[in-house]
């Protein structure tokens, strides 16, 4: 589940797009201390934040000259400034999209979209090793040596997960969470159908003991 940081002073605007973003399972942070802004978003560490130009204290336009300066995480300025000089300055100074109140959900919610997927998803590895064994993201595959079994999307992002995180339980929350921001619909009997499957076809190439039950706890690999 990605994470979005909202730097807006504006609490009704602030709380539109946190009810907004929560809806499309994103998870919300949000921030009323506008004097030490940069260092909490530094600390949160977020995947992506919505931030305002007429901040108290410090304008927007100082917030992404300093986080710039400190990370690359994505920035999307969401303000009621419509001018093309505001616009180009925060552009120079490293803003990802420049989104204009009264904005449309629709098309700030694509842009979120492309933004994450653009940063997090492409920089993805097609191959990801655990141990001896490998999963093939582009081929949608499991494989321990010569022997390979195919993975549906959903039993390929769980055991990304898992190989991704080695030796770390998983919880069903978190592996659940994964699943539910790609917008398939999973509960909690879905997960233990999906969770068997994958352990059957790991069992095709000689790997069913890898996939570990944590009573309680999750899975592990």
């Amino acid at each position: 589940m990605y994470t979005i940081l909202i730097i807006e002073d504006d609490r009704t605007v602030r709380q539109e797009l946190k009810v907004l973003l929560e809806r499309y399972k994103y998870r919300v942070i949000v921030t009323e201390d506008f004097e030490n802004v940069v260092d909490f978003t530094i600390s949160t560490n977020p995947h992506l934040v919505l931030l305002d130009l007429n901040l108290p204290i410090y304008d927007g336009f100082q917030v992404c000259r300093e986080l710039r300066r400190h990370s690359q995480l994505p920035i999307v300025v969401v303000t009621c400034r419509s001018g093309e000089a505001d616009q180009l300055m925060c552009l120079n100074l490293g803003a990802d999209y420049y989104v204009t109140k009264p904005f449309n959900t629709g098309i700030l919610l694509a842009q979120i979209a492309t933004l994450l997927s653009r940063t997090y998803e492409s920089a993805t590895p097609a191959l990801v090793r655990c141990g001896e064994l490998v999963v093939d993201v582009g081929q949608s595959q499991v494989r321990l040596g010569q022997r390979s079994a195919d993975l549906t999307k959903n039993e390929l992002r769980i055991l990304r997960l898992l190989a991704e995180r080695e030796g770390a339980i998983v919880s069903r929350g978190e592996i659940m969470e994964t699943l539910w921001q790609t917008e398939a619909y999973v509960d909690d009997n879905t997960l233990t159908v999906n969770i068997n499957r994958l352990r059957k076809k790991l069992g095709q190439i000689g790997a069913a003991e890898v996939l570990r039950t944590k009573r309680g706890q999750g899975y592990s690999l």
